[in-house]
């Protein structure tokens, strides 16, 4: 006697995302607002700088969460081309100096964390596409940035995009994520400390060296005048927007930038302790998003190992003194961690949870359905 077919297995009901992730964003970025206020008052900065800042990862992860409901995949393919484009757009004066004589042209920052973004942006859509052509397009984009980025002259582009793509692969094959972001966090921690390390000089001697033969001795200068400024003004810092004026690298240079080419070592000379404290708050809420996003595994890594990728070249550049980076960096997370309306939960869903003692909780090898 046939054994009698069984009924097709029915997705168990996903609960509703928390609204946790979002609660603590506005805290942290109300915070960071604030302290810049206090910050500056207190020693005659300038906080509009980050005030921008603050409004500028506000306005791109509530646009990456509207538009991550409506077309993920199509948001996330549109804005990798953009992204490119800008960054191409950014490095266009200095291109020719950059193949010639392998100097980083134009506004270095912009260019690295751009092509970052684009790469995050591509490898996200080929992961949430599934096997189709589109898959296939994103992830030649993708490699297209990472060869964009060595024609620019920045290594520290190349190497970060490579890093993304290489870690997109290994997200399809991963289902911890929590282990996968813990993951990206040491990564970051341990290059800002190592940044840290060279400005504080306490790395041995020949290490040393070899690390300011590629970080070139100008940059090594800056670090070190962020670090002597944090030393005097531990507590609320110099004010924002202020190391260009105390800085004596910056002043007895011509062509600084009036930046010390380290998000970390920036707010600890600018706003202290508490701004970098801050800072690493609000990297920890974007990771805190990505672990309770609803999107799939594979696409919450790709975006977490972006984000990385941007963390360290922030931490070696100037890539977040650009608004376009900094709102990119808010419309990345806010598309890996929207709830697209195409993973509504249906009514036959509902009837078999209610009746399942056992309903699947498998989760989707790609898309950005729930994970």
């Amino acid at each position: 006697m046939a054994a009698p077919a069984e009924p097709p297995v029915e997705r168990s009901v996903v609960p509703e995302r928390s609204g946790a992730p979002d609660v603590v964003g506005a805290v942290v970025l109300g915070a960071c607002a604030v302290w810049a206020l206090i910050s500056a008052a207190g020693t005659d900065g300038r906080p509009e700088g980050v005030l921008l800042a603050v409004l500028a990862v506000t306005a791109g992860y509530a646009s990456g969460r509207i538009s991550g409901s409506l077309a993920p995949v199509a948001t996330a393919s549109v804005m990798a081309v953009a992204w490119l484009a800008a960054a191409i757009a950014s490095g266009q004066e200095g291109f020719g100096t950059a193949v010639a004589v392998g100097t980083p042209p134009g506004d270095t920052g912009a260019v690295a964390g751009l092509l970052v973004l684009a790469a995050g942006a591509a490898c996200c859509a080929a992961t949430a596409a599934g096997p189709s052509s589109v898959r296939l397009t994103m992830t030649l984009l993708a490699v297209t940035i990472a060869g964009a980025a060595l024609l620019f002259g920045s290594v520290a582009g190349f190497v970060a995009v490579l890093g993304v793509l290489l870690c997109s692969l290994a997200a399809a094959r991963t289902r911890r994520r929590v282990a996968g972001l813990a993951g990206l966090a040491l990564v970051t921690a341990l290059v800002v400390g190592a940044s840290w390390a060279v400005a504080e000089q306490v790395l041995p001697e020949g290490l040393s060296v070899s690390l300011e033969g590629q970080l070139t001795q100008h940059r090594v200068a800056l670090w070190q005048d962020a670090a002597e400024l944090a030393k005097e003004h531990p507590l609320l810092g110099s004010g924002p927007d202020r190391f260009g004026d105390l800085s004596p690298t910056v002043t007895q240079s011509l062509d600084s930038d009036s930046t010390p080419h380290s998000a970390a070592l920036q707010q600890a000379a600018e706003q202290g302790v508490v701004g970098v404290l801050l800072l690493g708050a609000v990297f920890g809420w974007l990771l805190y998003g990505l672990a309770r996003s609803a999107c799939s595994t594979p696409v919450v890594l790709t975006a977490g190992a972006a984000l990385t990728a941007l963390a360290a070249v922030a931490s070696v550049g100037n890539a977040l003194s650009f608004t376009p980076v900094t709102a990119g960096a808010g419309l990345l997370a806010g598309l890996a961690t929207a709830r697209p309306e195409a993973d509504a939960i249906p009514v036959s869903s509902v009837t078999s949870a209610h009746t399942s003692a056992a309903p699947d909780k498998r989760e989707r090898p790609h898309g950005y359905g729930p994970a």
